[in-house]
């Protein structure tokens, strides 16, 4: 029987029985976890608030193994808030549906329970607190995060060179299968040729230039979500199923 302590973002939660949740959570130290918290749906209960999607919790766990992640599911016994990114998320439709896809990507990119996955988790932290924060549009903030999470899990788009003979760019075509823009030479069948802006908005979502971003017009904006999605999709083999919901 052993304590664990981390912290990290509620994904989901699932009811289980009459008054108890499986919650789901994307932890700093354990990667992907579900845990059980006991009588956390009773209106009495002291912790159960805190454990909703988009919190950032520090939680501590008991396990009746050696290992946080086992055969069985882990007891979530205590919950202290660290920031309740919901509150600034769930009032705004925008903000909400951009959210919910950032923790469905989360979850899919961390399909191995208990493998730390930290750069993962330290993306969606700080998407979160920018959405709740309402700092730039909710669409460009989950664009940013895909793209950002396709990197860290090794599947980064290239946006100038060209992503199979690496010819200098800017390069006229996009591929997803190929793995971003690509040359004349390497043009494949499936290949589109998006605008200039909507690339350049794509580059700068994934380096952070949010003062480009910020600038970019309403139509390229909707183009490049377009070609996010499909690489999205390519690299997860299936859609994700909140996108549809989300704002364009």
């Amino acid at each position: 029987m052993t304590l664990f302590r981390d912290d990290g973002i509620v994904l989901r939660t699932q009811k289980l029985g009459e008054a108890d949740r499986i919650i789901t959570l994307l932890t700093r130290g354990h990667g992907r976890v579900r845990a059980v918290a006991r009588g956390v749906r009773r209106t009495k209960s002291k912790f159960g608030a805190r454990l909703e999607p988009f919190s950032h919790v520090d939680v501590q766990f008991f396990s009746r193994g050696s290992e946080l992640v086992g055969r069985g599911l882990p007891l979530c016994t205590q919950s202290e808030t660290i920031a309740p990114y919901g509150g600034g998320i769930v009032t705004d439709y925008g903000r909400y549906t951009a959210g919910t896809a950032m923790l469905e990507t989360a979850e899919r990119f961390t399909d191995h329970e208990g493998e730390p996955a930290v750069q993962q988790y330290l993306l969606l932290v700080g998407g979160l607190r920018t959405l709740a924060r309402g700092e730039h549009a909710p669409n460009l903030i989950l664009d940013a995060f895909l793209l950002r999470s396709l990197a860290v899990n090794g599947y980064a788009p290239s946006f100038d060179d060209c992503a199979r003979c690496g010819l200098h760019g800017p390069n006229r075509f996009f591929s997803v299968a190929a793995g971003g823009v690509i040359c004349g030479d390497c043009r494949v069948p499936g290949s589109v040729v998006p605008s200039a802006e909507a690339v350049g908005l794509l580059s700068a979502l994934l380096t952070g230039d949010w003062a480009t971003a910020d600038s970019c017009e309403a139509r390229h904006v909707r183009e490049g979500s377009g070609l996010v999605s499909a690489y999205l999709h390519w690299h997860l083999e299936r859609g994700l199923r909140s996108l549809r919901y989300v704002e364009k």
